[in-house]
Protein backbone atom coordinates (compact mmCIF):
# COMPACT_ATOMS: atom_id res chain seq x y z
CA UNK A 1 0.00 0.00 0.00
CA UNK A 2 1.31 3.72 -0.71
CA UNK A 3 2.06 6.02 1.88
CA UNK A 4 1.61 9.82 1.76
CA UNK A 5 3.79 12.26 3.09
CA UNK A 6 2.24 15.54 3.81
CA UNK A 7 3.59 18.53 4.94
CA UNK A 8 1.64 20.62 7.16
CA UNK A 9 2.04 23.97 7.49
CA UNK A 10 0.70 26.71 9.93
CA UNK A 11 -0.48 29.65 6.96
CA UNK A 12 0.37 32.31 9.57
CA UNK A 13 3.44 30.56 10.95
CA UNK A 14 5.43 29.06 8.17
CA UNK A 15 8.38 27.76 10.58
CA UNK A 16 5.95 26.14 12.26
CA UNK A 17 5.22 22.45 10.47
CA UNK A 18 4.42 18.75 10.98
CA UNK A 19 4.86 15.81 8.71
CA UNK A 20 2.35 12.94 8.33
CA UNK A 21 2.04 9.67 7.02
CA UNK A 22 -0.96 8.57 6.06
CA UNK A 23 -2.14 5.29 4.16
CA UNK A 24 -3.73 6.31 0.64
CA UNK A 25 -6.88 4.29 1.84
CA UNK A 26 -7.29 6.63 5.11
CA UNK A 27 -9.65 8.94 5.12
CA UNK A 28 -9.58 12.88 5.15
CA UNK A 29 -11.25 12.72 9.05
CA UNK A 30 -8.17 10.54 9.74
CA UNK A 31 -6.06 13.28 8.25
CA UNK A 32 -7.75 15.68 10.41
CA UNK A 33 -7.23 13.87 13.67
CA UNK A 34 -4.04 13.10 12.94
CA UNK A 35 -2.87 16.84 12.41
CA UNK A 36 -4.57 17.59 15.83
CA UNK A 37 -2.60 15.26 17.40
CA UNK A 38 0.14 16.63 16.37
CA UNK A 39 -0.79 19.68 17.69
CA UNK A 40 -2.93 19.51 20.74
CA UNK A 41 -5.76 21.00 19.30
CA UNK A 42 -9.08 19.85 20.34
CA UNK A 43 -10.22 17.99 17.41
CA UNK A 44 -14.13 18.49 17.67
CA UNK A 45 -14.25 21.62 15.59
CA UNK A 46 -15.92 22.36 12.70
CA UNK A 47 -13.40 22.20 10.15
CA UNK A 48 -12.91 22.11 6.02
CA UNK A 49 -10.36 20.71 3.70
CA UNK A 50 -10.06 22.32 0.16
CA UNK A 51 -8.60 20.49 -2.63
CA UNK A 52 -6.41 23.57 -3.83
CA UNK A 53 -3.94 24.26 -6.71
CA UNK A 54 -0.14 25.93 -6.77
CA UNK A 55 -1.48 28.95 -5.58
CA UNK A 56 -3.26 27.63 -3.22
CA UNK A 57 -7.09 28.68 -4.75
CA UNK A 58 -9.69 26.77 -2.44
CA UNK A 59 -11.58 24.04 -4.83
CA UNK A 60 -14.02 21.42 -3.79
CA UNK A 61 -15.22 21.34 0.42
CA UNK A 62 -14.66 18.35 2.11
CA UNK A 63 -16.16 19.52 5.26
CA UNK A 64 -15.86 18.21 9.59
CA UNK A 65 -18.83 18.71 11.51
CA UNK A 66 -20.66 20.94 8.34
CA UNK A 67 -23.58 23.55 8.76
CA UNK A 68 -26.78 22.90 8.16
CA UNK A 69 -26.45 25.00 4.75
CA UNK A 70 -23.25 23.16 3.83
CA UNK A 71 -25.14 19.94 4.27
CA UNK A 72 -27.89 21.30 2.26
CA UNK A 73 -25.62 22.08 -1.12
CA UNK A 74 -24.15 18.68 -0.28
CA UNK A 75 -20.75 19.22 0.99
CA UNK A 76 -18.71 15.85 1.03
CA UNK A 77 -17.76 14.55 4.25
CA UNK A 78 -14.55 14.18 5.94
CA UNK A 79 -15.54 10.67 7.08
CA UNK A 80 -16.74 9.55 3.58
CA UNK A 81 -13.73 10.72 1.47
CA UNK A 82 -10.62 8.56 0.63
CA UNK A 83 -7.19 10.84 0.40
CA UNK A 84 -6.78 8.94 -3.10
CA UNK A 85 -9.56 10.28 -4.45
CA UNK A 86 -7.87 13.68 -4.59
CA UNK A 87 -4.44 12.81 -4.92
CA UNK A 88 -4.06 14.04 -8.71
CA UNK A 89 -0.94 15.49 -8.95
CA UNK A 90 2.75 14.32 -6.40
CA UNK A 91 2.95 17.43 -4.95
CA UNK A 92 -1.32 17.81 -4.49
CA UNK A 93 -2.29 20.33 -2.30
CA UNK A 94 -5.32 20.76 0.67
CA UNK A 95 -6.07 24.28 1.91
CA UNK A 96 -7.43 23.17 5.72
CA UNK A 97 -9.58 25.56 7.87
CA UNK A 98 -9.39 24.27 11.58
CA UNK A 99 -11.84 25.39 13.92
CA UNK A 100 -14.39 28.15 11.75
CA UNK A 101 -15.01 29.77 15.34
CA UNK A 102 -11.11 30.99 16.06
CA UNK A 103 -9.98 29.38 12.30
CA UNK A 104 -6.24 28.60 11.89
CA UNK A 105 -5.33 28.34 8.15
CA UNK A 106 -3.04 25.43 7.29
CA UNK A 107 -1.46 24.55 4.16
CA UNK A 108 -1.36 20.55 3.44
CA UNK A 109 0.96 19.81 0.65
CA UNK A 110 1.83 15.79 -0.61
CA UNK A 111 6.01 15.77 -0.82
CA UNK A 112 6.42 12.25 -0.85
CA UNK A 113 4.68 8.95 -2.07
CA UNK A 114 6.36 6.07 -0.12
CA UNK A 115 6.08 2.32 0.68
CA UNK A 116 4.50 1.08 3.54
CA UNK A 117 6.98 -0.20 6.29
CA UNK A 118 6.25 -3.69 7.95
CA UNK A 119 5.79 -2.73 11.67
CA UNK A 120 5.15 0.80 11.11
CA UNK A 121 1.29 1.77 12.14
CA UNK A 122 -0.37 4.41 10.18
CA UNK A 123 -1.16 6.99 10.21
CA UNK A 124 1.99 8.51 11.65
CA UNK A 125 3.57 11.87 12.67
CA UNK A 126 7.06 11.29 10.68
CA UNK A 127 7.99 15.52 12.24
CA UNK A 128 6.96 17.91 14.47
CA UNK A 129 8.96 21.46 13.63
CA UNK A 130 8.57 24.41 15.90
CA UNK A 131 5.82 24.85 18.47
CA UNK A 132 1.99 25.33 17.32
CA UNK A 133 0.74 28.73 18.51
CA UNK A 134 -1.70 28.70 21.27
CA UNK A 135 -5.53 28.50 20.39
CA UNK A 136 -7.36 31.58 21.43
CA UNK A 137 -10.55 30.94 23.32
CA UNK A 138 -13.72 32.08 22.32
CA UNK A 139 -14.49 33.55 25.97
CA UNK A 140 -11.74 35.97 25.50
CA UNK A 141 -14.21 37.50 22.41
CA UNK A 142 -17.32 37.87 24.53
CA UNK A 143 -19.98 37.89 22.02
CA UNK A 144 -23.58 37.98 22.40
CA UNK A 145 -27.14 37.85 20.27
CA UNK A 146 -29.20 39.86 22.59
CA UNK A 147 -29.35 43.53 21.34
CA UNK A 148 -31.26 44.92 24.58
CA UNK A 149 -27.91 44.69 25.99
CA UNK A 150 -26.13 46.72 23.34
CA UNK A 151 -28.43 49.64 24.27
CA UNK A 152 -27.60 49.12 28.51
CA UNK A 153 -24.19 49.53 26.84
CA UNK A 154 -24.94 52.68 25.24
CA UNK A 155 -26.71 54.24 28.07
CA UNK A 156 -23.84 53.23 30.56
CA UNK A 157 -21.04 55.12 28.01
CA UNK A 158 -23.48 57.73 28.49
CA UNK A 159 -23.56 58.29 32.29
CA UNK A 160 -20.13 57.31 32.98
CA UNK A 161 -18.38 60.13 30.78
CA UNK A 162 -21.02 62.45 32.39
CA UNK A 163 -23.47 62.69 29.03
CA UNK A 164 -27.41 63.40 30.04
CA UNK A 165 -29.47 63.50 26.74
CA UNK A 166 -31.81 65.87 28.31
CA UNK A 167 -29.76 68.52 29.25
CA UNK A 168 -28.00 68.58 25.51
CA UNK A 169 -31.37 68.85 24.09
CA UNK A 170 -32.47 71.38 26.49
CA UNK A 171 -29.70 73.66 25.64
CA UNK A 172 -30.32 73.35 21.38
CA UNK A 173 -33.88 74.06 22.67
CA UNK A 174 -33.06 77.30 24.61
CA UNK A 175 -30.63 78.84 21.83
CA UNK A 176 -33.69 78.32 19.33
CA UNK A 177 -36.47 79.61 21.74
CA UNK A 178 -33.70 83.03 22.36
CA UNK A 179 -33.29 83.59 18.49
CA UNK A 180 -37.16 83.00 17.81
CA UNK A 181 -37.84 85.61 20.28
CA UNK A 182 -36.03 88.50 19.29
CA UNK A 183 -36.37 91.16 16.55
CA UNK A 184 -32.85 90.01 14.93
CA UNK A 185 -35.14 86.55 13.83
CA UNK A 186 -37.12 88.78 11.56
CA UNK A 187 -34.37 91.37 10.50
CA UNK A 188 -31.90 88.34 9.11
CA UNK A 189 -34.70 86.86 6.98
CA UNK A 190 -35.06 90.38 5.29
CA UNK A 191 -31.24 90.12 4.36
CA UNK A 192 -31.66 86.68 2.11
Amino acid sequence: MAIYRFRVTFEDYEDVYREVDMPSKATFLELHETIHKSTGYDQDKSSSFYVSNDQWKKGTEIAFQPNQRKKSAGVLLVEDVRLSKFIDDPHQKFYYVYNFDRPYDFHVELIKILKEEDGKEYPAVFKKVGEAPKVVSAANFPVTGDEDEDDDYVEEVGEEYGVDEEDDYDMFDDEEGEEGEGEEKSSSNEDY
